[in-house]
């Protein structure tokens, strides 16, 4: 039987939003990836591998993958040498390795410039804010190592052009996740690392990416596959873009957009905005189950045995109330200026400055809690909501406390 993608149950589309945006900038892409040398960081996560896929195919001369995943970076390789006509590089490679880490600094050192430089490594999961050790480590991962990053590469000669994937998140921030986010953007904008690193610097924020690895939608398969229940969030909506349209969205956002920009989807609220619930229905449906609902996790668990036989599904409604998660999402702050870049589906948010030396100050005490000798008493999170709090001093009134977090909830 004939299926629609699976993406499609949350995107409602058949396709690609930005297949006209695409064929827009087709020969600006072209050659701007043509013969040249990529380095892609965290190539091998779900946004990283579908923009690797669509720059792979321009024919770059040489493209490196780094990424801490041994086993995504396999399965990526695995899938490139699936389509032998879809792509060619003459210096090819796939590293397994942490970009923040002194093996990195040497492999940047061994090599030539790159021409573009795309950074996808993130912890991204609003659950780790759990407590201040995964907390620090999200810091660690999207701030303190994307200067070093910086660093190693302004050392190289490095003139390209610089993208680092954002989050709608990072827009008013409520979580830890989004605000390193945010200040992940002030980092590669308007630091020292940032002064000193040749060439362009662009972001993206975007929408949740439809079934990619470690999503909510994803579970909804893993679960079913094992036979658990499905939970959501009640009342809670979302904006979806698929797998491919993250790659295309990056790909225009690290190769065409202005420099010092932020590029952003198009959405409508009223057109695009998905009901949970909704798309978990419709996932069952199509796996030939009716949703049977429940309110108690111990309950929803122990039925699915019973609910199966009659052609149902448990589908547990859970509260909305665990720290960092927002009811709603947006791409763009009251104080940020939206810039139109020629294109009918994306747009750009002009990077609005933090104070330098702050930032440089933010960095430098992060610096002290990574490092074991310096730290003075105890690691807690509310030490490091106030090294967000010096550069977007607004974080104090926006993060969302709560008891709870994600790893208490099916």
């Amino acid at each position: 039987m004939n299926r629609s993608p699976l993406y499609e149950i949350a995107t409602g589309r058949p396709g690609s939003l930005f297949d006209e945006d695409m064929a827009i900038v087709e020969q600006h892409l072209r050659n701007a990836v043509s013969g040249k040398r990529i380095l892609a960081i965290g190539g091998a996560g779900s946004i990283g591998s579908s923009t690797v896929l669509e720059l792979a195919a321009l024919r770059p001369d040489t493209l490196h993958i780094v990424d801490q995943n041994e086993n995504g970076l396999a399965e990526l390789v695995r899938q490139m040498r699936s389509r032998p006509q879809g792509w060619s590089a003459r210096d090819f490679r796939a590293l397994p390795l942490d970009y923040g880490s002194a093996t990195m600094a040497h492999f940047l050192r061994s090599e030539k410039p790159y021409d573009i430089v795309l950074n996808f490594a993130a912890l991204k999961h609003v659950r780790s804010e759990k407590d201040p050790y995964s907390t620090l480590q999200i810091f660690e991962t999207n701030l303190a190592k994307q200067a070093r990053l910086m660093r190693w590469l302004a050392n190289t000669g490095f003139d390209g052009r610089f993208f680092t994937v954002s989050t709608d998140k990072a827009a008013n921030p409520s979580s830890m996740m989004g605000a390193t986010k945010r200040m992940m953007e002030h980092v590669m904008f308007n630091s020292s690392a940032a002064a000193d690193l040749g060439g362009v610097r662009t972001s993206a924020r975007f929408a949740n990416v439809a079934f990619s690895n470690g999503s909510l939608l994803q579970a909804f398969e893993h679960r079913l596959a094992r036979g658990e229940a499905l939970a959501v969030p009640r009342d809670t909506k979302r904006y979806f873009v698929s797998l491919g349209e993250s790659g295309q969205i990056c790909s225009i956002a690290a190769t065409f957009a202005p420099g010092q920009t932020i590029v952003i989807p198009k959405l409508d609220p009223e057109e695009h905005l998905v009901l949970l619930q909704e798309i978990a229905e419709r996932f069952l449906h199509r796996n030939g189950f009716a949703p049977a609902y429940y309110d108690d996790e111990a309950a929803a668990c122990a039925n699915v045995e019973a609910e199966k036989q009659q052609g149902r599904w448990p589908l547990l409604i859970t509260p909305l109330d665990t720290a960092g998660e927002k009811p709603y999402e947006e791409f763009v702050t009251k104080d940020e200026v939206v810039a139109d870049i020629g294109l009918p589906n994306l747009q750009a948010v002009n990077y609005l400055a933090g104070d330098k030396a702050e930032i440089d100050a933010a960095l430098a005490e992060l610096d002290l809690f990574l490092s074991t000798d310096a730290l003075n008493g105890d690691l807690d999170k509310d030490r490091l909501k106030a090294i967000i709090a010096r550069v977007e001093p607004s974080f104090l009134e926006t993060h969302r406390e709560s008891s709870a977090n994600l790893d208490q909830r099916l």
